[in-house]
């Protein structure tokens, strides 16, 4: 046998090993707690059929309206919107419970958005109410440290709503609905430290709320809740610098906008595609084409199917499923992704979680 076709085999074994290894990933739903929600749910998601095993309560605490992942997969973290802390937890590999660690005061009203830093030093999260973005070191055994720095914004009115590194860990890029900017700041993982930088504008009125790399780095995507748009943006990695390329609605055409809001953006795994929830009163995912050379937006449709109030949603890694957290709906809901266009074919699956509002996927090993 010559060394090209033995090593042609060993990597279509590899391959398939890999494939049978990710025939199903868990997932992890964050809520609003309440009568009947209690705080962070787990299901089982199989690759391929896209059905869902019932939701179970994988740990129980207040309001974590949005989690995060340590690159080990060892912790999560979530922040406690209505108690205005960020919490840790360990995982469980086998059964996929949680276990509470500890917790942090966030230094600002109702925590909204985070995540862990590529080195997994850190966690940082947004404050909605008074608009600041916060950094905390995280130790060996995943418990969260007192916070190392605290930004406070400026403005008449701020609300931080969301924070994101970028590839290089140089970076945090935090979204600010109220100031109508995405706030840079030059961060430190070692220090864990974050310092002003500078801002980027974006149109008056459009309030940035999320923000989604494209897989090259070299761009960005913020959606405007407010006028309810998709800012395609180039990104400088060495300078930390946004700059805008192009403005979409995420309405059809034909739609005249009377109020409504959009809540989550997310580029597909493949980089070819990017998504943005409409909510109220219309209802929708918006997809969008992304040119491979230009990285600008062609509109392709809407998916309204079975969506209400759609929060936060979320790709599987393989690119394959859409799950998407209803809100008011009262369950997640699964949508097949068309490979070649990004279009959205509903499928039969579905799991009741109340008030979900953020979705995560781990592996399970």
């Amino acid at each position: 046998m010559s060394f090209r076709v033995c090593l042609t085999l060993c990597l279509m074994g590899a391959m398939a090993m890999s494939a049978q290894a990710q025939e199903k990933y868990r997932v992890y739903f964050g809520t609003y707690t309440g009568k009947e929600s209690k705080g962070i749910y787990q299901s089982e998601l199989n690759l391929k059929d896209g059905s869902l095993t019932a939701a179970t309560l994988a740990g129980e605490t207040s309001s974590p309206s949005f989690l995060a992942f340590h690159p080990n997969q060892k912790f999560l973290y979530a922040v406690n919107e209505s108690d205005a802390k960020v919490s840790a937890f360990s995982i469980d590999a086998k059964s996929g419970q949680l276990t509470f660690l500890n917790s942090q005061p966030s230094q600002g009203g109702a925590p909204c958005h985070l995540v862990v830093d590529p080195s997994g030093k850190n966690v940082l999260a947004a404050n909605y109410s008074g608009g600041s973005c916060i950094c905390f070191p995280v130790g060996a055994d995943g418990k969260l440290g007192p916070a190392s720095s605290f930004q406070q914004h400026v403005g008449p009115k701020k609300n931080g709503h969301s924070i994101h590194v970028d590839k290089a860990n140089k970076f945090a890029l935090c979204c600010d609905l109220g100031l109508d900017q995405v706030i840079i700041y030059a961060f430190d993982a070692t220090k864990g430290t974050l310092s002003p930088h500078g801002a980027f504008d974006t149109p008056k009125g459009a309030g940035p709320r999320h923000f989604a790399w494209h897989p090259d780095g070299k761009t960005a995507y913020v959606n405007g809740e407010s006028d309810m748009t998709v800012i395609a943006c180039e990104y400088n990695a060495e300078k930390g610098v946004l700059t805008q390329k192009q403005v979409l609605s995420t309405l059809p055409k034909d739609v005249v906008k009377k109020g409504g809001s959009t809540a989550e953006t997310v580029v597909h795994p493949t980089g070819k595609f990017v998504y943005v929830s409409n909510r109220d009163p219309y209802n929708s995912i918006a997809i969008f084409s992304i040119d491979p050379q230009t990285r600008e937006l062609k509109a392709v449709g809407h998916q309204s199917t079975g969506v209400k109030t759609p929060r936060n949603f979320a790709i599987e890694p393989t690119g394959k499923f859409m799950l998407v957290a209803n809100q008011s709906g009262g369950n997640v809901i699964v949508f097949r992704i068309n490979p070649a266009t990004g279009e959205l074919t509903p499928t039969e699956s579905s799991v009741s979680v109340t008030t979900p509002v953020c979705v995560r996927f781990m592996e399970i090993k």
